[in-house]
């Protein structure tokens, strides 16, 4: 399916639309024919990036018959379109980057809760308090850096850290994706708001290197042109197969923040159902095939995210999830998505 426009962060934030700090983006595809349940067809809005998940949506569509009408742009912006829509939403199912988006999608009682089977097999820290999401696939907030450029003596022990005038020009940052997004509220969360606008504006005052997503940043820290970056641990994984070699080829990094600083975020990728679609079998039926060994398999293999099925092993060249050392942060507490953009937007990060 064709993939719509993606507009800046100010742009979009300034419109303050839905009290969510956003516009709703444009659709894509097909995707704006709702079908009827059980038609063999459904809807997903996905704030998953295409080359990353279409060969996992290609391939339930093989194994089920079931025709998936994509809708790709980001997460937040599919959020805010969500939002507008309400309950004329074409959507069956939000297939989000992070758990901040669905869980202020779920806010406004727009999903319905899901079976508890589904439910049952991801740790409780991975879902919604209200059963109504469920995380998919799970990621750490890192700092990459360039193995020749920056001893690793010399690492930050905090993400705080990063404000000191000795990081000047050295860090890649992209504020517009979602990831970064959700870390930001994780501030707001664990430390405050002010704490989060002192972030952003020493960050700010650094003059980071500003990119349209994590894997230029990745890629441009293994190219010598950013010293370091604030990513995702799976873009490593994703710029070496991109690359035809293994993470160990490539100058990059990742250093996770010690000591439940939180800069050691662990965050998820999951799937809401709209209350549309409640009853509807080819919906479940794509809920569970997210969750099924061999989708959890393609998440460690294929995507470098950390699977959240018990029994899956986690992907290679990277601690395993239960020794990360992360901060006592809930997931479920992620989701004033709307107060985070207006930060960071008013912070002057955005270009």
């Amino acid at each position: 399916m064709p993939v719509p426009a993606r507009r800046p962060l100010a742009a979009v934030a300034a419109a303050g639309l839905l009290s969510f700090g956003l516009v709703a983006c444009g659709s894509g595809g097909d995707a704006g024919d709702p079908g009827k349940p059980g038609d063999k067809t459904i809807t997903v809005y996905s704030g998953r990036n295409e080359t990353l998940v279409k060969p996992l949506l290609d391939r339930f569509s093989e194994q089920t018959g079931i025709t998936v009408k994509t809708r790709y742009a980001t997460t937040a912006q599919l959020a805010a379109q969500l939002l507008e829509e309400g309950d004329k939403s074409p959507a069956d199912a939000f297939f989000a980057q992070d758990a901040g988006a669905l869980g202020a999608v779920a806010k406004r009682d727009m999903f319905a809760p899901l079976p508890a089977a589904d439910l049952e097999k991801v740790p409780q820290n991975f879902r919604a308090r209200t059963g109504t999401w469920v995380g998919v696939s799970a990621r750490s907030r890192v700092l990459a850096y360039n193995a020749d450029t920056v001893p690793a003596a010399e690492l930050p022990r905090s993400v705080f850290e990063l404000t000191d005038p000795k990081w000047k020009g050295k860090i890649g940052l992209a504020p517009t994706n979602a990831s970064f997004q959700a870390f930001v509220t994780a501030i707001r969360v664990q430390h405050g708001d002010q704490k989060a606008k002192d972030f952003l504006a020493g960050l700010k005052a650094n003059e980071p290197q500003i990119r349209d997503n994590n894997v230029k940043i990745v890629e441009d820290v293994d190219n010598g042109t950013i010293p370091v970056g604030l990513v995702n641990h799976y873009y490593l994984g994703e710029v070496a197969k991109e690359r035809g070699t293994t993470p160990d080829g490539l100058k990059v990094r990742l250093h996770f923040f010690p000591g439940g600083d939180t800069g050691a975020l662990v965050n998820v990728a999951g799937v809401g159902v709209l209350k549309r679609s409640a009853e509807d079998p080819d919906t479940k039926a794509f809920v569970d095939f997210l969750l099924n060994p061999e989708s959890q398999r393609y998440f460690a293999e294929q995507t470098f995210e950390y699977p959240v099925v018990t029994g899956v092993a986690a992907p290679a060249g990277v601690p395993p999830l239960a020794d990360l050392d992360t901060p006592d942060i809930d997931l479920n507490d992620l989701d004033t998505l709307d107060a985070t953009i207006k930060m960071i937007t008013e912070s002057g990060l955005v270009p």
